[in-house]
């Protein structure tokens, strides 16, 4: 049986903002919010990959400090966009 659309938001929202790392709940969090309830359910897949990602990488990722796997990039880009605007208010 698959999980209603509710309950996957409800869970993807949870992971987002309670990741292990303050800075990645921030980011993630804010994203999970903005997003999640607009997305489509092969956007919902690949941001559910993206939270099995360490916390440690997906800071790098989203910095610009290492390139994102190429599966990842655009998200990334979108997170990191969404994080830069929210950075400057």
């Amino acid at each position: 049986m698959s999980e209603a659309r509710e309950n996957r938001l409800k869970r993807l929202a949870m992971r987002s903002a309670r990741r292990g790392t303050k800075e990645m709940d921030i980011i993630l969090g804010r994203y999970a919010e903005a997003h999640l309830g607009a997305m489509s359910e092969p956007a919902l897949d690949l941001y559910e990959a993206l939270l099995e990602e360490n916390d440690q990488d997906l800071y790098q990722w989203v910095t610009g400090q290492v390139a994102a796997p190429a599966g990842l990039a655009p998200l990334i880009e979108l997170i990191a966009a969404h994080a830069d605007a929210a950075a400057r208010g």
